[in-house]
């Protein structure tokens, strides 16, 4: 069942749609959301590709050979400053964001970001435990992603700590082989990470909207853990694999 906004509930707190992101976060009610948290396209595909990184040998759906990384920097761009706009309109005051980002794209994504009114509180990093030992013979192993935490129109948020010191460094192995099979997806994030931030930044029944859902694993996380989802997929292949991967968690 479709609601007005063209998401599909299937539950009380779980609502996934699929379409461009853009096209959906226009219709979405104002002032609605709690946190953002999500793993864009980092536009680095091409970038990627004419490295000599033995990318040839590499999986088909690496996200370099996926096609859906390769904008030109200025389409990126513009896409990227109307997910800001319309985040900045659905987004509560002193909600939070949480982006995943390639390093050298951090400064552009602040740049953004604060000019439709969202404060920079910090970038963090994702180390991965056991990373893919590639070319580990010819430079350093690729063991780290970015993350860039901003919060919107308030210097602070909901920052559940309980009183502990929570560094800007978080470490996990990779997806798991279980999560892997049920999710599939070339970029997919470890539920152990995900789950890290939804605890941090929100409280039960609070909303969690990801655009850029993938296979769904911060829906999988918000039902484990009590908040209502919200997420939007473009690809139909990873929609329903997200599909049928929260309406059996």
């Amino acid at each position: 069942m479709k609601n007005e906004n063209n998401f599909e509930e299937l539950s009380e707190n779980c609502f996934i749609a699929k379409n461009d992101s853009l096209k959906i976060l226009k219709h979405m009610k104002k002032d609605s959301i709690d946190l953002i948290l999500t793993d864009p396209p980092y536009n680095i595909g091409k970038f990627m590709q004419k490295r000599n990184t033995n990318m040839g040998k590499l999986r088909n759906n690496h996200f370099s050979a996926s096609g859906w990384d390769n904008l030109s920097y200025d389409d990126w761009l513009k896409n990227m400053s109307k997910f800001f706009i319309e985040s900045s309109r659905i987004i509560k005051n002193g909600g939070s964001v949480i982006i995943f980002m390639s390093i050298i794209k951090v400064e552009t994504i602040i740049k953004l970001a604060e000019k439709f009114g969202f404060y920079y509180k910090t970038t963090g990093i994702w180390h991965k435990k056991n990373p893919m030992p590639r070319n580990m013979n010819l430079h350093f192993v690729n063991s780290t992603e970015a993350w860039v935490y901003f919060t919107y129109k308030k210097k602070t948020g909901t920052f559940n700590n309980k009183k502990k010191l929570i560094h800007d460094f978080i470490e996990t192995g990779l997806t798991s082989k279980l999560e892997k099979k049920s999710g599939l997806h070339p970029t997919q994030k470890p539920e152990e990470l995900v789950s890290h931030f939804v605890e941090l930044l929100t409280n039960k029944k609070n909303k969690v909207l990801d655009p850029f859902m993938g296979s769904g694993t911060t829906g999988k996380v918000c039902n484990d853990l009590g908040r209502t989802f919200f997420g939007i997929e473009i690809s139909p292949k990873y929609y329903k694999i997200a599909k049928n991967r929260l309406s059996t968690s």
